[in-house]
């Protein structure tokens, strides 16, 4: 039954999407085996077109995204070959579903599976080598850039809800993205076979020892190969991201050579493009497309000429482009923060949400974190409001938090919370992050905000709101002890 799935899938996809038996170009689907690094069967759909001669045709591989099968962009597939006249294979990663092999977590071995698979593709599928691209969904997109950095074949990569940094999406500041974490650890128990690295994780992790983990980021982590990605890069991700967050992506694609561009939209992990990935009208997956187009086929469709950033607002508002994600920001303000005194270890109604069930509140209904800042628990939290805004503007830009900090415990984790609230002490969470602090001594932190372009409302205002604890994190602060804020503190609004 379970091999028997695919097939039936692809029949369905087929019947679906393949166009009147008369019109001409056309697609056909089959389910594969391909074999991987070292000769792992891995499980595929190749899409091919019909109608367009012998090729050979632009070739795309796409990898499946963590805990999901090769279907993913069979939708997706078949229009790209339909339409344009590309071979594309989706295919399940190794270690999960239908494919051989143990999850390594990126590691050399899944790296090395998206150049056996162009191999294949130029061998078995009409590929053209001179015009490859790689790309895919969270997984599958981390794979591509990472591909990328190692085959000089692949000459263009769209990487949609990646990371790049795993340390810093999975351990921001040093504090434990537990919701993440835990979503990932599950999704993968489930849906495929843990390998060694993965097991070891988990060990790790569930004995707070998160920090012996860290050495498994760097060669997993496309930032570090950054200067041997010689492909043109296109990256889409969502503001509310709750695996992978926009700051380091930012940083990542700053470090990037040209060809690039940057997608940033409301949403949270993998919904931006979720749509697209079965073949739906899709922003997202329309940049993809013209992408390919122009970097493997040489369309002159304009999008070498407009500007490699392009952002939504994440709270509503259509696209704005920029030269640079430093464009974005023209100016900054910078609000005084005042002495205070707050109670570590005690909850209050600050919180950062849920891990991909905010996110995609905001993106798909426009509903907000909120909170009521007059309830927030004073003694738990520090809460500091700017000026009133009398005209609309826009936080555009990365925040910065420059706090005079002195804890009172071996160990604390500060979240700060920045919200646009209303005459009435309504707020919503414009942006977050956490940081955990080492030793009881003062000392100053400059703390980074995750990046965003948020409209402020005439008659609203940014507050700064600091506490101790937030239920998407594995924090350290300690019940009982203390938090002081200097009076030399501030806060930097970046304005667009």
């Amino acid at each position: 039954m379970r091999r028997s799935l695919p097939l039936l899938l692809a029949a369905l996809m087929a019947l679906v999407l393949a166009p009147p038996a008369q019109a001409a170009p056309g697609f056909a689907v089959a389910y594969e085996t391909i074999p991987g690094q070292g000769g792992t069967p891995l499980k595929a759909f190749v899409v091919t077109p019909t109608g367009r001669g012998s090729g050979p045709f632009p070739l795309l591989v796409l990898p499946s995204s963590w805990g999901v099968g090769n279907i993913e962009y069979v939708g997706a597939a078949a229009k790209l070959a339909y339409e344009s006249g590309y071979s594309v294979i989706s295919y399940t990663s190794r270690g999960f579903y239908d494919s051989a092999g143990e999850i390594d977590v990126a590691g050399p071995d899944t790296v090395a599976d998206v150049s056996r698979v162009i191999d294949w593709g130029l061998a078995r599928a009409n590929g053209d080598p001179g015009r490859i691209g790689v790309g895919g969904i969270s997984y599958g997109a981390g794979q591509s850039l990472l591909a990328a950095a190692a085959d000089p074949r692949i000459k263009a990569v769209t990487a949609l809800s990646t990371w790049t940094d795993l340390a810093r999406s999975l351990y921001p500041n040093e504090t434990v993205s537990a919701q993440a974490v835990e979503l990932l650890l599950t999704a993968g128990k489930l849906t495929g076979r843990p390998g060694p690295v993965l097991r070891e994780a988990e060990t790790a992790y569930r004995e707070d020892r998160f920090t012996d983990v860290l050495p498994i980021s760097p060669p997993r982590s496309p930032a570090s190969k950054v200067s041997s990605i010689k492909a043109a890069v296109m990256i889409g991700n969502a503001w509310n991201d709750g695996l992978f967050p926009p700051g380091q992506i930012t940083d990542f694609f700053g470090a990037l050579g040209s060809p690039k561009r940057l997608m940033l939209s409301p949403g949270d992990h993998a919904t931006a493009e979720l749509f697209g990935a079965a073949g739906l009208p899709n922003e997202i997956w329309t940049s993809v497309g013209r992408w390919f187009d122009h970097h493997l086929k040489g369309v002159d469709n304009g999008i070498d000429r407009e500007h490699p950033v392009q952002v939504k607002p994440n709270n509503g508002g259509g696209w704005r482009s920029f030269p640079s994600w430093a464009a974005a920001t023209t100016r900054t303000d910078t609000v005084p923060l005042t002495a205070d005194r707050i109670g570590a270890g005690r909850a209050t109604i600050a919180e950062s949400g849920t891990v991909l069930v905010s996110g995609a509140l905001q993106g798909f209904l426009s509903i907000p974190v909120g909170v009521a800042t007059p309830l927030i628990d004073r003694g738990s939290a520090a809460v500091w409001h700017g000026p009133v805004q009398w005209t609309a503007t826009t936080v555009s830009g990365t925040p910065r938090a420059h706090l005079t900090v002195t804890p009172s415990a071996a160990k604390t984790t500060l979240y700060a919370y920045l919200y646009e609230v209303n005459p009435l002490g309504l707020g919503a969470l414009v942006t977050h992050k956490p940081v955990t602090l080492t030793g009881t001594g003062t000392r100053a932190v400059d703390l980074d905000l995750e990046p965003v372009v948020w409209n402020v409302s005439p008659g609203n205002r940014l507050v700064l709101v600091v506490d101790t604890v937030d239920g998407r994190y594995k924090g350290s602060s300690a019940l009982g002890s203390s938090v002081t804020f200097g009076a030399d503190s501030w806060l930097t609004v970046p304005r667009g």
